[in-house]
């Protein structure tokens, strides 16, 4: 065991994810748990967080860092009832700090709660028939699906995977259920044994997400395993698998990169996908890096393996040879916002949500405008992989209704008055409580976009259909690596920009300026927004454009 990393001792001696969880809740003395089991605790769906912007007061004041813990739901494809979005507001009024948070993985997560009020937060969510299992930690994260259920007539056949997928690759351990929900600890240990996960767990995070096209609303080739739905005359043949994708680098480590997703075939029947998804967990199981977590993702494990070995392995565990890849093209990745119907005849909004950030501020009452909607009962709530929520699964008899509401607090007039690059814009949690962050994303990009906007108006761009993202680090939790134009964090107000993806979220983007402050952002911009108005050819995307004029022609 010596090569093994630190947390993957701590996985092993862990009594099945249990470790002193309980002791560390009754110590009163500090708001924080103990070292090991803050790296246990991410497997229960949780984080423990300090507020940052008052370390240095703090540190003077020789107090321990104001300690509190984010904790985040598993929502498989990014569906709530009314009555649990009525539950999940009125928690994080009690217990957090309000804020209820959309992530890039279609789930919920709020901040802020302090250690004495984890367990009442759990116990109320499973009130609600919510839980925070396996959210975060090594093991398979959230399932997300292509969101709108306008997207394909059989959208609710392709979205049930993602329920599917998630509750196969579930954790057999009930610490979740003894420490949070009081379950009495089963005598006897056989009944939690996890063929899957075994004592180990993964070696690092695993995603999956599960992609319809043309719309590329989830960036499905970011993700460990990304499942395309092929459909033809409105019925799904099977899924082609893409396995290796992952965005998270180091800063100064040339050994870590972004990297998307490779097809390595088709499979039909849901069994077949199924084991399939379930056979490749396995494959990172047994052959990730345990030694170096920087190194441990599967794209490292595909990278240095090589695709037809990954390839043979996922059939010799299935027991059957995977098909040829079936044809598939993807032209968009957008939310649909404003008013859409599906081929049933019901009806969707999707307001525009910054940063997937719900509150009541001096901008919009969106918190207070959610909580009248769940309460007529008439509406569903679907999240996006772009931070955003979809008011679903209306009747037309009740259109009328919702609409009203959303006058009534001007969401309608915020939505269409946001611009088209505000709306494409996607930021991470960073400052004040991500102990990751370099550099600031959510609090920072809406005041840079408004700084962006008169450029792009300045160049006749006003409405060009760009993509735009930011992290705080180059953790890559904003997906900033296959944005049209991505910052990511070096230092405080400092920023590597990135240009060139595409927009269909198919290629990475290069870095294209290093450690730019906001003057000098805005500086380059304006040359580029110039350069690209005066040389685009006709229907060029930004993206294409960027990578043809700066890295392609230069050989990068």
């Amino acid at each position: 065991m010596s090569d093994l990393s630190p947390i993957e001792k701590i996985k092993k001696a862990s009594d099945g994810l249990r470790g002193t969880i309980q002791e560390s809740l009754q110590d009163e003395i500090t708001g924080a748990i103990s070292e090991d089991d803050q790296a246990l605790l991410k497997f229960h769906g949780m984080y423990q967080q300090d507020d940052r912007d008052r370390r240095e007061e703090r540190a003077e004041k020789k107090l321990e860092r104001l300690y509190s813990f984010m904790i985040r739901l598993r929502l498989p494809g990014g569906f709530l009832l009314p009555e649990q979005w009525i539950a999940t507001h009125h928690i994080a009024g009690e217990n957090s700090t309000g804020v209820i948070k959309i992530t890039t993985r279609q789930t919920l997560q709020l901040h802020g709660l302090i250690k004495a009020n984890i367990k009442p937060t759990i116990q109320a969510f499973s009130e609600a028939r919510l839980d925070s299992i396996a959210t975060c930690g090594d093991i398979n994260r959230n399932v997300i699906c292509a969101a709108h259920p306008m997207q394909s007539p059989i959208h609710a056949t392709v979205h049930a995977y993602a329920k599917k997928i998630s509750e196969m690759l579930m954790p057999k351990t009930r610490a979740y259920y003894e420490i949070w929900l009081g379950e009495e600890k089963l005598a006897d240990k056989k009944d939690e044994e996890d063929p899957l996960y075994q004592d180990r767990y993964l070696p690092r995070k695993f995603k999956i997400a599960i992609g319809i096209p043309p719309n590329n609303d989830i960036d499905v080739l970011g993700n460990d395993v990304g499942l395309i739905a092929i459909i033809e005359n409105n019925e799904l043949k099977g899924f082609n698998i893409a396995i290796g994708g992952g965005l998270s680098t180091t800063h100064g480590n040339p050994a870590t990169y972004a990297r998307l997703a490779s097809v390595i075939g088709f499979a039909a029947g849901e069994e077949t996908v199924l084991k399939a998804v379930y056979a490749i967990a396995t494959i990172q199981r047994d052959f990730g890096n345990r030694s170096d977590r920087k190194l441990a993702r599967l794209k490292y494990t595909v990278d240095r393996h090589g695709l037809a070995w990954f390839k043979e392995e996922v059939e010799r565990r299935i027991g059957l040879a995977l098909e040829k890849p079936r044809p598939y093209t993807f032209t968009d990745r957008k939310d649909y916002y404003g008013w859409e119907k599906n081929e049933e005849g019901l009806w969707y909004y999707t307001p525009f949500i910054e940063n997937g950030r719900i509150l009541d501020d001096e901008k919009v009452a969106m918190k207070s405008a959610l909580l009248e909607v769940a309460k007529t009962g008439k509406a569903n709530f679907r999240f996006t992989g772009n931070q955003n929520l979809i008011l679903a699964d209306i009747n037309p008899k009740d259109k009328a209704a919702i609409d009203k509401i959303l006058q009534k607090y001007k969401i309608i007039e915020h939505t269409d008055t946001a611009s088209v690059i505000r709306k494409n814009s996607i930021a991470c949690v960073a400052f004040n409580t991500c102990p990751l962050a370099l550099a600031e994303a959510q609090r920072y990009l809406p005041s840079l976009i408004t700084k962006i906007e008169p450029l792009l108006n300045k160049h006749g761009l006003g409405d060009e259909d760009i993509i735009i993202r930011m992290t705080g680090c180059p953790n890559g939790c904003g997906r900033s690596y296959i944005a049209e134009i991505g910052f990511v964090g070096t230092a405080y107000g400092h920023y590597n920009l990135h240009l060139g993806g595409d927009h269909e979220g198919t290629r990475l983007n290069k870095i294209y300026k290093e450690n730019l402050d906001e003057a000098a952002i805005l500086d380059e911009l304006d040359n580029v927004f110039a350069i690209f108005k005066k040389e685009r050819k006709a229907g060029e995307n930004f993206g294409d454009f960027t990578f043809r004029k700066f890295f392609a022609a230069a050989g990068k």
